[in-house]
């Protein structure tokens, strides 16, 4: 079938894009020991994928405390920003656009990445289970473990932590970014304070619906004064159950949310879908009633195939479609749906950590 909307151009707040395919936030771990800095390598596995509308970077912690990972990149030091800016002018010479994600990973965390090996910090403290967090052992030997028990963050933190994603929005500017995205989905520390089984907080910032959103709108609205709110979008997971997740009112949530995001006029709308981690699928009602919450610029992520994206966005559902797997494999991924070529296969032995294998040598056409 034809894909005209698939690649007609869209805009985002000021970023004009030449397509409606984004390549989705992926965490490769392959940032630059010591400092987790960006690198060359990283700068040619984005460029290699300048062809998307937007790519959407890796999260990227906004801070030590915010690191739930080994060799994740970091966008809170003067090494961090420098390198992503190598990352964003190797992408903006390919003719790409590109976006930031700013990641706190709250409970998902374990004291061996925690300065001076403290416990990681949540809304409240409840532990994840069945959750993992990468880390090198002392004796150098990456491994998974478990998540630890987290201590619960004092109101009085809770203006360092806004000032720590605004000094991250502000680094990423300055390093030429073309927009942010506040990575508030998939368990991670702003989703916690969304959901009530994670945040059982009896402060301005726990409770109902809307205290529990406060957390995540007066960061929008932090960071939207200091780079402006057309160049910020929200990353929501409704109805996911990554990391422990359980929430009755993500939907209600999420169209909350997206009815504040439009009074504010944020550049776009990101929805990991459920079903990717064994959630239930999103029901056409709920898209339909979140198309009528945000009319701005909608994106969906989640198991898409070229003819599906085309679908959505010729009715109105979407307005763009974000990929992930298919662009670890397939560099050229919009020429290959424009010339309905076959995809490369993923090799999920390498998704996380290593050198060139696996990261910058998929074959293009």
């Amino acid at each position: 079938m034809p894909l005209d909307h698939l690649f007609s151009p869209l805009s985002l707040g000021t970023v004009s894009l030449k397509n409606r395919l984004i390549m989705a936030p992926m965490t490769r771990s392959r940032a630059g020991q010591p400092g987790d800095v960006p690198t060359s390598l990283n700068a040619e596995y984005y460029a290699q994928r300048a062809g998307a509308g937007l790519i959407v970077t890796e999260a990227s912690q906004i801070s030590r405390q915010g690191q739930g990972y080994a060799w994740t990149p970091g966008i809170y030091t003067d090494a961090q920003e420098k390198g992503w800016k190598g990352v964003v002018d190797a992408v903006h010479a390919k003719g790409g656009k590109i976006a930031l994600q700013l990641w706190h990973v709250g409970r998902i965390s374990h004291h061996l990445l925690q300065a001076n090996a403290v416990a990681p910090v949540a809304p409240s403290p409840v532990r994840a289970e069945n959750s993992k967090s990468f880390v090198v052992l002392p004796d150098g030997t990456p491994a998974n473990v478990p998540c630890d028990e987290p201590r619960s963050l004092s109101s009085a933190e809770i203006p360092g932590l806004i000032d720590d994603f605004v000094r991250a929005a502000r680094r990423a500017r300055r390093a030429g970014f073309d927009l942010v995205e506040v990575h508030a989905a998939n368990g991670y520390l702003l989703n916690q304070f969304l959901s009530p089984n994670t945040n059982q907080r009896t402060d301005q910032y726990g409770g109902d619906l809307e205290n529990r959103a406060r957390l995540v709108l007066e960061i929008i609205d932090a960071i939207g004064e200091e780079i402006g709110f057309d160049r910020i979008g929200v990353r929501l997971s409704p109805g996911g159950v990554f990391n422990d997740m359980d929430d009755p009112q993500s939907e209600d949530m999420a169209l909350y949310l997206g009815s504040e995001f439009t009074r504010r006029g944020l550049a776009y709308l990101h929805i990991a879908e459920p079903d990717w981690a064994g959630g239930q699928p999103l029901s056409a009602e709920f898209r339909r009633d979140l198309r009528l919450a945000f009319p701005g610029c909608l994106i969906y992520c989640g198991n898409y195939t070229a003819e599906k994206a085309e679908a959505v966005i010729a009715a109105g559902i979407a307005n763009a479609i974000a990929f992930g797997r298919p662009f670890i494999a397939n560099p050229d991924l919009p020429r290959r749906f424009q010339e309905n070529a076959p995809l490369n296969t993923p090799d999920p032995d390498k998704f996380y950590g290593g050198g060139a294998e696996g990261y910058t040598d998929y074959p293009t056409l």
